[in-house]
């Protein structure tokens, strides 16, 4: 048998003479249980000890209580002694300490090992102290030692949570457990557990956690979530309030409770069991109707199998919220065979074949015999349980709250759609998310945000969103937070370094949160906009900036021009528009290539760029034209001043391919508001005057005047009708004579050429050849007039003028063409003259722009028997050094020196020195201009080998070239 007798302690006297008066000390296998409301050490070392020394045999497992249960009743702090005597069981009791083992599992792990030892049928433990996670103790019981009956509780102190022990024969402990294994194969078990946990309110996520510590619920410190759902009352009664609401856990596919046994000052709490973040917290309350029901179901079937001793462990929050049913339910379980325990701070139970759980809030016990069969009664005992009005109020609002909870649960279930839809936006979106309180500090951020600033979430939340902001910017960005806190979204960018430090700008976008109708806090959305930015700049830069000088091109220079033009309005001030034309740009690039061209410009504009008064605006308008805005030096003077820099400036030898060039500019200038009152009217002025410098012969400065503005459209239309004349043949040839000077013969002609024109009428070179040059017209006509000057000489040699020769003149653009040479080459082989007969008259700007270019197609033609020429000998301005290594035949002394050639004037000191450096030089001398007899007998005394003029001929249609050469012919013959 498996009998029980208790007594209710008094003092060691009465307790020896029960021990006594029931013979105790006889048996070998005693079991004694020892339930104390006293938990002080002290008294309990003195009484483990009379009880050691009196009952030596005996096994002794006893622990503090909150809470009695003697004989089927409940009493507050007494000790009860339980003697539970065995015939075929053996016992075996443990003490473990919890400071000897790592942890709690290792602990269990302990005493798994032990009780395989004793071949263990079931197990009675009372763990005790706050540290002891019974939770991993049980895990380390059943990892090693699985299929085992446990039953037990844990230690109270009277709802006090300060110091609870339990204790063997060998031992107290305050931080460890105490257990009790019974084996025998007579011993017939039956365990059973009771709680009937309800779920209630919604879910909390477990965000931080260590142990048995929580930190935070959602992301908030779990004393604000008991405060907003259970109130101040219950705070202030925890821990004791919370063996009434615990926690229901989703735990290995169960749900176990967890108690609140702590309140931290950081507002974290201590559990009864280790927790870990992510997992999913519910309120919970004990639902009494199926509590009762399934109690008395239970009564019923154990009152059949007649068991013979019970220990019970009960939760010590029944007594308080249903005191009226579990004192009935004692008594019930007290007629069916002497039932003892405790009321515990959580309950342990296991069922064979199951898992150890530590459940919170229930009933577990342990019915035993040692009967070798079970007996059925034949009077069965009655158990009915009859309700209270208070049970009735207590059921009727179970009804209620479950109703309600129906309603919270859908609410809930939409709120939680709504949350994980928010989850999932939050956590996957790209873009980093966070949100702030209303004093600027973080309090949720998302993966995005720690893994674009490197910053954990822990080192982020609760601290301020300015401190992450540089100095410059604290202001701006209070600015717009306030703003959004006031309801209104904003949108701005700012720069943020990151961890590391590195710098990114990015875009926010700012919004309120509000929460029932008031805002609590802003959400931030951002994104890295730095390559954005780069990619934005580089367009902007593509769209408004020329690619080769870096200056600002046509679109972005005249939106400018707007904004000064706006604010000179403002202010009534002069702004001056200046268009700068480099003159006669085309040779370099087709001479050089685009590239070279590209690199000159660029040298060009930062030469400008050096002489600038402040307050210039500087920007490239298309291929070699800059325009310039002089804002704050607008007066005519200053203006003339800084035009004439920029001139010197460019002209200074420049040197590209290893060449070395002069560059020279024509500058055009309009004024505002002279000149017009808008950009697109002073740009167009600017460009007038430019031409009008560039007419002029370049290197010089012209100021618009709104008779230009009629000779451009004249020009304008004169350049239509140059672009026709070849097509229509509207251009023809005329040849000048040249004779000897020494012997008086005719020895050749300049082919000149004249535009007639069916409207304009006869145009005078002096207008169409400068424009021809300017729009590129001249490579074709000059094509054209070599073709057919080396057509009609040959045409006049054959009928007998046999070493008639033919000078051609050459412009600057047709010479640096590529092609030129091969021109040349076309020209003589299409009309079978010998080259020795053709001169190319070229001027002393065109070789000496690109010099060693000139010297090597001037030897080219020098190679195929072609003679050069140099045209206007004297006007030039470059150094008479280079003309030694010029490869030329001819020197034309240019007519404004022999315009004047009279006896005692310095013309004929430069004239002589001229011809006299052509002997020097083996070259013959030209002068051309001549138009009296005395300039005549001049050269002839100076010996000039060669003279052309009106003297001696204007020049002459073909026909009448032709006519005139008959009778010189006839003349001489």
């Amino acid at each position: 048998m498996a009998q029980t007798i208790t007594c209710l302690y008094k003092n060691i006297s009465e307790l020896n003479s029960f021990i006594d008066l029931n013979e105790l000390t006889e048996y070998p296998n005693l079991l004694v249980q020892v339930f104390t409301g006293t938990p002080e050490s002290l008294f309990i070392a003195k009484l483990q000890k009379e009880m050691s020394d009196k009952l030596p045999l005996a096994h002794i497992a006893g622990c503090s209580t909150s809470g009695e249960i003697h004989e089927g009743r409940i009493t507050e702090k007494q000790t009860i002694i339980c003697f539970t005597i065995f015939e075929k069981t053996e016992i075996k009791s443990f003490l473990l300490n919890r400071s000897d083992f790592k942890d709690s599992y290792e602990m269990g792990k302990a005493l798994a090992r032990e009780l395989a030892i004793f071949n263990t049928e079931a197990v009675i433990i009372f763990p005790a102290g706050f540290d002891v996670d019974s939770t991993d103790l049980l895990e380390g019981i059943n990892e090693t030692q699985p299929n085992m009956v446990i039953s037990g509780g844990l230690a109270g102190d009277n709802g006090l949570f300060q110091e609870v022990f339990s204790f063997t024969q060998d031992g107290i402990t305050s931080d460890g457990l105490v257990a009790v294994a019974l084996q025998s194969g007579h011993l017939s078990v039956r365990h059973f557990e009771n709680y009937q946990w309800q779920e209630i309110g919604k879910s909390f996520t477990v965000t931080k956690a260590e142990g048995s510590i929580i930190y935070s619920l959602d992301d908030k410190s779990p004393l604000t979530i008991l405060k907003r759902y259970l109130g101040d009352a219950f705070i202030k009664e925890l821990p004791k309030s919370g063996t009434e609401f615990p926690f229901l856990l989703q735990y290995r596919g169960e749900k176990v409770s967890v108690f609140i046994i702590k309140l931290l000052e950081n507002g974290a709490i201590k559990v009864n069991r280790r927790v870990e973040a992510g997992e999913t917290l519910t309120f919970a309350y004990a639902n009494l109707e199926d509590i009762i029901d399934r109690s008395l179901k239970e009564l019923k079937q154990l009152d059949q199998i007649s068991p013979e001793s019970i220990f019970i462990y009960n939760c010590m929050a029944r007594k308080q919220f249903a005191r009226d049913f579990t004192e009935k339910e004692l008594t019930m379980f007290q007629k069916i065979a002497p039932s003892n325990g405790f009321f515990s701070y959580g309950e342990i139970s296991c069922r064979k074949g199951g898992l150890p759980q530590m459940i919170g809030h229930s009933l577990t016990y342990l019915a035993l015999s040692e009967n070798s069969a079970e007996s059925k009664k034949e009077q069965q005992n009655e158990f009915v349980y009859e309700k209270t009005a208070q049970f009735n109020t207590i059921t009727s609002l179970t009804h209620l709250m479950h109703a309600s909870q129906d309603d919270i649960k859908a609410l809930n279930s939409s709120l939680k759609t709504s949350e994980q839809y928010y989850k999932s936006l939050f956590d996957n979106n790209a873009d980093f998310v966070y949100s702030t309180d209303l004093k600027g500090n973080f309090t949720s951020v998302n993966p995005a945000f720690e893994k674009t600033f490197g910053y954990s979430r822990e080192e982020i939340i609760g601290k301020t969103a300015l401190s992450y902001v540089s100095d410059m910017d604290v202001q701006r960005v209070r600015m717009h937070f306030y703003r959004a806190l006031r309801g209104k979204e904003q949108y701005y960018n700012v720069y943020i370094d990151s961890k590391t430090g590195e710098k990114n700008l990015f875009q926010l976008k700012n919004i309120p949160i509000t929460v029932n109708g008031e805002c609590v806090g802003i959400y931030g959305i951002g994104r890295n906009i730095t390559e954005q930015k780069k990619i934005e700049e580089k367009i902007t830069e593509l769209a408004f900036f020329d690619r080769d000088t870096g200056l600002p091109n046509r679109m972005k220079f005249t939106e400018q021009l707007e904004m000064q033009l706006k604010r000179a309005r403002k202010k009534q001030k002069n702004i001056a528009v200046l268009s700068i034309d480099i003159d006669r740009f085309k040779i370099i690039n087709d001479s050089l290539g685009h590239f070279a061209g590209d690199m000159v410009l660029k040298e060009i504009s930062e030469r400008i760029e050096r002489v600038l008064p402040s307050g210039s605006y500087l920007g490239r308008f298309s291929g070699d034209k800059f325009t310039l805005v002089l804002s704050r030096e607008a007066a005519v003077d200053k203006v003339m001043k800084a035009s004439k820099k920029i001139l010197d400036e460019i002209s200074h030898p420049l040197f590209q391919s290893d060449q070395e060039f002069i560059v020279t500019a024509s500058i055009g200038v309009s004024l505002y508001p002279d000149d017009g009152s808008d950009e697109h009217i002073l740009l167009k002025n600017a460009d007038i005057a430019t031409n009008r410098s560039k007419l002029q012969g370049g290197n010089r400065v012209t100021f618009f005047s709104m008779e230009m503005n009629e000779q451009a459209m004249v020009r304008l239309e004169l350049e239509s009708y140059l672009r026709k004349a070849l097509q229509k043949n509207e251009f023809y040839l005329c040849y000048q004579p040249l004779i000897d000077l020494e012997t008086g013969n005719l020895y050749g002609s300049e082919a000149l050429i004249r535009w007639n024109h069916p409207k304009l009428g006869l145009v005078s070179p002096g207008e169409f050849i400068p424009l021809a040059e300017e729009t590129g017209l001249i490579a074709d006509i000059g094509g054209w007039v070599l073709r057919s000057a080396c057509h009609q000489n040959r045409r006049w040699q054959m009928l007998g003028h046999e070493s008639l020769s033919i000078s051609v003149n050459v412009s600057a653009y047709q010479f640096q063409q590529p092609g030129f040479l091969q021109e040349v080459k076309m020209a003589l082989e299409l009309s079978g003259m010998e080259p020795q007969y053709l001169t190319l008259e070229l001027t002393e700007s065109t070789m000496l722009r690109n010099v060693e270019y000139s010297i090597q197609v001037m030897q080219s033609l020098q190679d195929i028997g072609v003679k050069v020429s140099i045209d206007d000998f004297g006007t030039g301005y470059s150094s008479l050094s280079y003309l030694k290594d010029l490869p030329i035949n001819t020197l034309k002394i240019d007519r404004s020196f022999i315009n004047n050639l009279r006896l005692n004037t310095s013309d004929v000191a430069i004239v002589k020195a001229i011809i006299t450096m052509g002997h020097g030089l083996s070259v013959k001398v030209v002068a051309e201009g001549v138009e009296t007899l005395e300039q005549i007998e001049i050269l002839k005394e100076l010996k000039c080998h060669y003279a052309q003029g009106f003297y001696i001929h204007k020049p002459l249609m073909t026909r009448d070239f032709e006519e005139g050469l008959s009778k010189y012919v006839q003349t001489h013959s």
